[in-house]
């Protein structure tokens, strides 16, 4: 458990990241195996190691390796924030799913490169 004084100061730098729309990566940095996902909040990826340490990760592979591995052979890496874009019509969901599919085409995160499923 951790002490109150650390979770007091995890909540502030919580609180202190800006709201955006990205596409990270959460990298094995053992075998260099990677996950490409995006967000629409920077903050949510706390949420993410949060099912990593509890075991409730929806990526298997990911999740046995991390339990396998531990939590410091990892890194989770920001690749692309979403540019803001004050064009009414453009839908944040819609551009975040483009950039992410661009960063899987182009990292090609599958089979022993990563924790994708094969095309």
């Amino acid at each position: 458990m951790k002490s109150k004084e650390e979770r007091a100061r995890l909540v502030e730098q919580f609180k202190e990241i800006p709201i955006e729309a990205a596409v990270y990566q959460i990298r094995n940095k053992i075998n260099g195996k990677l996950l490409v996902d995006s967000t629409r909040n920077l903050k949510t990826i706390n949420g993410r190691m949060i099912s990593l340490n509890g075991g409730t990760e929806t990526n298997k592979e990911l999740q046995k390796e991390w339990n396998e591995y531990g939590p410091d052979a990892f890194a989770i890496e920001v690749l692309e924030k979403l540019k803001p874009n004050d064009n009414p019509f453009v839908k944040i969901k819609d551009e975040l799913n483009k950039l992410e599919q661009q960063w899987i085409e182009k990292l090609q995160p599958f089979g022993e490169k990563g924790y994708h499923s094969s095309k």
